[in-house]
């Protein structure tokens, strides 16, 4: 059965096992968009992509009296220079598991099908991302602590973008092997296009699910290191309406709260 506590602002919430942890993450995420609809009559939210989000998407893909028609998606962070149709790209990934799933009112990606340049893309995003509040970010942490593609190298809490264009650390490439997504090291793109640490903070909640033995180090340095960006998940810790959701295996390395 999943316990609960809170670390400075952020509320952690340990589950048994995967699917646990993507139910009650997908529901927890289904309330935001249903509040936001109530309140204003529509939802923005920005989607994280990774298989540590399968199990949180199925359960938000199920849930019931979500007007899917008056909610905004948003795309958080896309490789660049990876072909259009590959299998490997984010837009991809959540074509499959959402977007195509059912019916937004509108659907904003972060990719090159307009024949743009980087520049041109991210000022087209900028107006994007400005046209009005964020509700809701669904996401995820990587293996090296970061939060989108903000690795440790590049990760800035005072960023003044709104979305950039980031190399990639050699953890968070490997990561995309370990996940599947790549054959081999060399396979994985070395560039991306992220939004920035600031434009995760202005959602107005973060529903964070990380699950797998794989993530333990980083769960454990998200909840008991100091907040900077060396680890830039622990910014999560400083940000109210951040819930972050593991399991037993992620949580393993994590000691107990007091």
């Amino acid at each position: 059965m999943a316990y609960s506590f809170v670390k400075d602002q952020m509320k952690t919430t340990v589950c048994a096992d995967r699917a646990e942890l993507g139910a009650l993450a997908g529901n927890l995420a289904a309330d935001f968009i249903r509040r936001a609809i109530a309140d204003r009559g529509e939802a923005r939210v920005i989607f994280a992509a990774a298989p540590s989000q399968n199990e949180t998407l199925a359960a938000l893909v199920a849930a019931e009296g979500i007007d899917w028609a008056k909610v905004v998606a948003l795309h958080m962070d896309e490789y660049v220079g990876l072909p259009i149709g590959s299998k490997a790209r984010f837009s991809r990934y959540l074509k499959d598991h959402i977007f195509e799933k059912v019916p937004f009112k509108a659907i904003y990606y972060i990719d090159e099908e307009r024949g743009e340049g980087v520049d041109a893309l991210i000022s087209r995003y900028e107006k994007i991302l400005a046209e009005g509040p964020v509700d809701l970010v669904c996401m995820g942490i990587g293996e090296n602590g970061h939060v989108a593609f903000n690795d440790p190298p590049v990760a800035d809490f005072r960023d003044p973008k709104a979305i950039k264009l980031v190399e990639l650390d050699d953890v968070c490439r490997r990561q995309q092997v370990n996940d599947g997504c790549f054959p081999d090291f060399d396979s994985t793109p070395s560039s991306a296009l992220t939004l920035t640490v600031p434009s995760l903070a202005r959602g107005a909640a973060r529903v964070c699910a990380v699950p797998g033995k794989l993530k333990a180090g980083a769960v454990k340095k998200t909840l008991e290191d100091p907040v900077s960006e060396a680890c830039p998940a622990t910014i999560l810790r400083t940000l109210p309406n951040s819930f972050l959701f593991v399991d037993a295996d992620s949580f393993s390395e994590t000691n107990e709260p007091s």
